[in-house]
């Protein structure tokens, strides 16, 4: 059997997972090589917004706000209710206790993280939730500390915008806090930065930036335009990688092992029709372009046992030209709900985006819910943004002319313009809007949670995420159940090493990240959850793999 390379340590993908698998694996002695299937490095990491959820920190300590790993962990069984492979008692134990360690060993090797104070849990009510949040992120990082070479190869949001500071830019009509913190990111931030020659990036790209320093500084190789192609076994172990590198299929001898951390497969259509509820599609996620299952896939391959197929980190999404664009603050501000094709609410329009996804395929099994639609009284529109391109009281006629967004004067107009039903909108306008007055939905409790209130208008009493719906004119958009990337994957034990359907490991095979089925089983705890454990089962994997005895190619 022949290998074009040898190495210790084959990491597939180059998000948060796979980046710091590499750098544990570095770290403990291992010659380590990075595979990306695309010519940027970050997968979904570098495009979202960079959170990774780390209960009981340092960080957070420093900054007044309590917690342990038994609040943590009360929380985890409180919200998430499965307890299967993916999320059994072992992994959830390993996440708490190996999560805050993670974190002073990267900022040991240089990593810099702040606490987002005050980006809450996503159920902080319930028993051991935090209000104050769990949350970390990256400082902002400027990318040409990373050479010549890799400065412009990692994605990035285009301002240099802390995840906790999200939270103001609808406002910035509407309170002064949303005013100043606009006028910083925007002006001093971007503007003055760039004509002073100083360029920081933030979020994901801040994220993976920090952790490809790291690397780089420790001389370990990243292969971009190098997808994976298969496994190489022998017997029961995994002793290599098939690669696609320069046209050619090369075989890469992983003396210690592989680490699958290739993002998951929402961009593949014949999975997700295999796996997923209908309707599905490639084309309302907002997952990097590259998460086309091939790891999973390769692990099915050699006997991987998988599970939570059929889930994602659902988020409500719209479809714009540009492509999808996740609906994050615009569905929880006051002066707007989500319907049904009958003109009826079903939802929590301020919940968890993973809750939304849920309940929109829940109620598309009784009445027509895909799409839904976002139904917006003026006030929304004359006072919060939408996406990048509809500015308050400003719409491009491009918008119309898409049909993203449908304009009409009265209700009854709207509902047929859209194919909802007229009565059911009209009595559900007038029931929620005596909700708005009240200050209480009775229905679903929207503005009840401290999460609920992270996206409001604090000048909108007596709930801050109501607003009557009765002022024309009224706008709709249709809502489809996008997604951030798939949350099943393969099945890992405690080490990260993958498991097959006997629950025997798999030797010389690891997963993190969405290559892995998920720890936080079909729940999304709080911001960060999906980075969070790709980080620390990452890190798990890198330090696991240093241990194992090397092979030699037969």
């Amino acid at each position: 059997m022949g290998f074009e390379h040898a190495i210790d340590v084959v990491v597939v993908g180059s998000g948060a997972g796979g980046l710091t698998a590499a750098v544990a694996a570095r770290d403990a002695g291992c010659e380590v090589i990075v595979l990306e299937s695309m010519d940027s490095v970050g997968g979904s990491t570098a495009k979202s917004g960079g959170g990774f959820w780390i209960p009981n920190s340092h960080l957070m300590k420093a900054c007044g706000v309590d917690d342990s790993y038994e609040a943590a962990l009360a929380y985890m069984n409180e919200v998430i209710p499965e307890k299967g492979p993916a999320s059994s008692k072992e992994l959830r134990e390993t996440y708490l206790k190996t999560g805050p360690d993670m974190l002073k060993w990267l900022e040991s090797l240089g990593f810099k993280a702040v606490f987002a104070r005050g980006y809450p849990d996503y159920y902080p009510e319930r028993a051991g939730g935090c209000a104050q949040g769990r949350c970390l992120e990256s400082e902002l990082f400027d990318p040409r500390l990373l050479g010549k070479e890799w400065k412009d190869r990692v994605q990035a949001m285009p301002v240099p915008l802390r995840a906790v500071e999200a939270r103001s830019l609808p406002l910035f009509l509407r309170t002064w806090s949303g005013f100043s913190t606009t006028m910083d990111v925007v002006l001093r931030r971007t503007v003055l930065w760039r004509m002073m020659g100083k360029r920081r990036i933030s979020m994901g790209g801040a994220l993976v930036g920090q952790l490809l320093k790291i690397l780089l500084d420790r001389s370990v190789s990243v292969w971009i335009n190098t997808p994976l192609v298969g496994l190489i076994a022998e017997g029961d172990a995994v002793v290599g990688v098939t690669a696609k590198r320069d046209g050619k299929d090369i075989r890469i001898l992983a003396r210690r092992g592989v680490i699958l951390a290739a993002g998951g497969f929402e961009h593949n259509d014949a999975m997700r029709q295999q796996y997923q509820e209908h309707p599905i599609t490639t084309e309302w996620t907002v997952g990097a372009p590259g998460n086309t299952g091939g790891g999973i896939q390769a692990g099915i391959d050699v006997g991987a046992a998988v599970a939570m197929m059929d889930e994602a980190w659902w988020m409500p999404t719209l479809r714009l030209k540009s492509g999808p664009w996740t609906l994050l603050f615009e569905r929880s501000m006051p002066y707007s709900m989500i319907v049904d094709s009958s003109g009826q609410r079903f939802m929590n329009e301020s919940q968890s985006y993973v809750d939304c996804g849920h309940q929109q395929y829940q109620r598309n099994r009784v009445v027509p819910a895909i799409p839904a639609y976002l139904i917006l009284d003026s006030r929304h529109r004359n006072n919060y943004i939408i996406g990048t391109d509809m500015m308050p009281r400003i719409t491009p006629k491009s918008a119309y002319r898409n049909g993203i967004i449908t304009k009409a004067d009265s209700l009854p107009e709207l509902a047929r313009k859209m194919g909802i039903d007229e009565a059911g909108l009209m009595a559900t306008a007038k029931r929620f809007s005596q909700f708005a007055r009240n200050g209480r939905d009775e229905d679903f409790h929207r503005g009840d949670s401290a999460y609920d209130r992270f996206y409001s208008d604090p000048r909108v009493k007596p709930n801050p995420n109501l607003g009557p719906i009765e002022k024309p004119p009224f706008y709709a958009l249709k809502v489809w159940p996008g997604d951030l990337g798939t949350m099943g994957g393969l099945v890992i034990d405690q080490h990260a090493r993958v498991l097959r359907k006997d629950g025997s490991v798999i030797r010389g095979l690891y997963a993190a990240g969405n290559n892995a089925a998920s720890v936080m089983g079909r729940t999304y705890p709080g911001p960060g959850s999906t980075i969070g454990p790709a980080m620390v089962f990452g890190m798990i994997a890198g330090r696991h793999v240093a241990t194992m005895t090397g092979v030699q190619p037969a």
